[in-house]
């Protein structure tokens, strides 16, 4: 008996361990591509100014990241997203620059180009039984060729100031804190009402020093990153942005039969199907929701570059993936997590911002980034191995 209770607590601690190490290995490896950039850059890389430039360059490849999770979760990829982005901002640029639009209108007209694109795209895939490897990489051609087409070939600038400040606008430093005290309040609201709730299910609760020493930690790194992007301007809006989506969407992937479907799919396509979940339409909508994000992210790096233009958003699709991977998403289906997906972007643009500050050629970002990717999908998979190993 005692043999048993022993094996069955070092089932736990394993599995606990296993957890922590998920949760935290991301964070620890952006603090070491911080340390490691910051000795190399003479601590210009952790200045307040390079780090605001930071979080908004990472916007966008969030936005993306955030969508590409959903896809990827269902087993399919999307590879027009980088030029869907330039398409909807070049939408965006055209009715702003040329035809004299408002600038609520324009982004509204963005975002739905990309979800009606996202649609069709995704009719394809759930209707036509197209694999979404083909019918993306068609459109990832297509909708370039037609911002190349409507903007004939040249940049169109500058954009009205109401536009601009989508991506280059801050918050006063007053809201920035609290905005993050109210950020902390609700992480630890949520932590005490999910232990309400398992008290209440008769469930396994972890220590209490485990779960608010996880969210003092989180409060600390909240406070010290509104502290040092006060020292600059403030939190830029289109950090807000991504938190926001971020937010939406982990409560949709967590909270909805919509969200749980997309994961049962993923993991089982035979067996979601058996217990009636509309595979189908659930594809449908998740490229629906991509190409929608893909309009939104769109709209931030035409309002960053203050241009629209025929080279926006090229490669972003593959920045995307390699940071869902790297956040933990398989690209076998089944498993995927928001929150990493966005520190995966994070850590992408920090090594190229990192390089860039070093005067590294760009070939050599094209060289660390690329054998990223391939160590995270290693990763994935031998993990994935490990884990059927230890089952069977």
């Amino acid at each position: 008996m005692t043999t048993n209770n022993e094996n069955k607590k070092t089932k736990e601690s394993k599995i606990s361990f296993k957890f922590n190490a998920q949760s935290y290995a991301l964070i620890i490896a952006l603090v070491l591509i911080a340390v490691l950039f910051a000795v190399l850059t003479g601590g210009e890389f952790l200045s307040s100014r390079n780090l605001s430039n930071l979080f908004t360059q990472m916007t966008v490849i969030s936005v993306l990241a955030i969508g590409m999770t959903f896809v990827i979760v269902t087993a399919h990829i999307d590879l027009s997203v980088g030029s869907l982005a330039g398409l909807t901002g070049g939408i965006a640029g055209i009715l702003h620059v040329w035809y004299d639009w408002n600038t609520g209108i324009v982004v509204l007209a963005a975002v739905m180009v990309g979800a009606l694109l996202g649609l069709f795209q995704g009719w394809w895939v759930a209707y036509r039984a197209v694999p979404a490897f083909i019918v993306t990489l068609g459109g990832m051609l297509i909708f370039r060729g037609i911002l190349v087409g409507i903007t004939g070939g040249q940049t169109i600038a500058p954009m009205d100031q109401s536009f601009r400040s989508i991506a280059g606008s801050y918050l006063p430093f007053s809201l920035g804190y609290i905005l993050a005290v109210s950020g902390i309040i609700l992480l630890f609201f949520f932590t005490i009402r999910r232990r309400a709730r398992r008290r209440e299910l008769q469930l396994q609760l972890p220590s209490p020093f485990m779960d608010f020493g996880k969210i003092s930690l989180y409060a600390v790194g909240i406070l010290l990153v509104t502290y040092i992007l006060s020292r600059y301007q403030g939190i830029p809006l289109p950090l807000i942005i991504v938190v926001v989506l971020g937010g939406i969407f982990i409560f949709v992937s967590s909270k909805t039969a919509f969200g749980r479907s997309i994961y049962a799919i993923g993991g089982n396509k035979e067996a979601a199907a058996l217990s009636g979940i509309n595979i189908k339409r659930n594809t449908f909508l998740v490229f629906g929701l991509m190409g929608a994000l893909a309009g939104i992210a769109g709209i931030i790096l035409t309002s960053r570059l203050n241009a629209a233009t025929t080279g926006a958003g090229d490669m972003y699709e593959l920045d995307a993936i390699a940071a869902c991977v790297i956040g933990g998403t398989s690209l076998a289906g089944g498993r995927g997590y928001i929150v990493g997906s966005i520190i995966g972007a994070l850590i992408m643009v920090s090594i190229d911002n990192g390089m860039s500050m070093m005067n590294i050629p760009t070939f050599w970002q094209y060289i660390v980034k690329g054998s990223i990717l391939i160590v995270a999908v290693w990763v994935d998979i031998a993990s994935k191995n490990k884990t059927s190993a230890s089952v069977a």
